[in-house]
């Protein structure tokens, strides 16, 4: 076939109840005090316009940081009025990341959100040394996926930002999930530590290391959750694959969070989900002082605002574990 007749395929269709697990994390949220957010460099209409009915509906405060005269043209285009929100001068995208930066350490802000920069801008900013939001966990990011036929959402981790993560790394990074999933509200957190196989094999290093991680949470250095692996994806999340290969876990086929061997891995399992099963996408970086909204040009509206209500909920989280520490 030619590729003047070659057709595109079409995205999956989606009906009135693909969303439903995230419409639950919205109206969590709603009943939540508004989250006060830093938004970095709001200057398009996706960015702007997330943040504005995010704010509308009730989730978030945001305060707006960039050039201004390119954050008011957006809002005329968007035929919006700011007026009301604060708003913080800054010169470019380098410059409206730093400050919006500056803005959550002052206690201004307990969360921040990337707008129309490069996703590199806005974390420079926040794991600077001197500057930034840095903790001593490791910095990660976290998929939370919304799949048509699948009863329970999905966290997948990590996708976008650590590369290669080592044994110490890939510890903090599923740590970070598990923390995501209690505040979501998850009773049983159940882990799934994702290979090629279910067996552990010295050939394949990311077996040998699922194996570690799951001793580190039976010495309690990993918290909070039950973890299972090497698990396959396949007998991580279907019970019938588990059953068929004999596997006797807790985890395999319930698995509510996919720790994946490396960020190209985390990638293709993200984006096979969204473009070939339909799924929604929120996400949501953690490890920093604050939880980070990091959503792309190419997120739908419900992913955006689900990408706040997690913000809201973690912040939440949090505010409760301090009280509770302080009382």
């Amino acid at each position: 076939m030619s590729s003047t007749t070659a057709e595109q395929p079409a995205a999956p269709e989606r009906n009135s109840h693909d969303h439903e697990k995230f419409e639950r994390l919205l109206q969590s949220a709603r009943a939540l005090p508004k989250l006060s957010v830093a938004v970095a460099h709001p200057c398009d209409e996706a960015s702007l316009g997330a943040a504005l009915e995010a704010a509308t509906i009730g989730i978030i405060e945001p305060t707006l940081v960039g050039p201004l005269h390119k954050i008011f043209a957006c809002a005329e285009s968007l035929k919006a009025d700011i007026s009301k929100f604060h708003m913080v001068e800054a010169a470019h995208s380098h410059d409206s990341a730093a400050k919006a930066v500056e803005w959550v350490r002052a206690g201004h802000a307990e969360a921040l959100m990337k707008g129309s920069l490069h996703t590199d801008e806005l974390m420079a900013a926040v794991v600077s040394r001197q500057t930034g939001l840095r903790t001593a966990r490791r910095v990660s990011h976290c998929f939370i996926m919304d799949v048509p036929g699948h009863a329970t959402p999905l966290v997948v981790t990590d996708a976008a930002i650590n590369i290669a993560p080592t044994l110490n790394e890939k510890r903090d990074i599923t740590q970070n999930a598990i923390d995501l999933a209690q505040a979501l509200g998850v009773s049983e957190v159940k882990v799934a530590i994702l290979s090629a196989m279910e067996t552990v094999n010295a050939d394949v290093p990311s077996t040998i290391e699922a194996a570690a991680l799951c001793k580190m949470a039976d010495r309690g250095q990993i918290v909070g959750a039950i973890l299972d692996g090497p698990l396959a994806l396949d007998n991580a999340i279907n019970y019938g694959a588990a059953k068929v290969k004999n596997i006797t876990s807790p985890v395999a086929g319930h698995a509510n969070i996919l720790v994946v061997p490396n960020l190209e891995a985390g990638n293709i399992l993200a984006k096979s989900l969204t473009f070939l099963a339909g799924a929604d996408a929120a996400g949501i970086v953690l490890g920093a002082k604050v939880p980070i909204i990091l959503t792309s040009r190419a997120d739908s509206r419900i992913t955006r605002l689900a990408s706040c209500a997690v913000a809201s909920l973690l912040a939440h989280a949090r505010r409760s574990t301090l009280q509770a520490v302080r009382s």
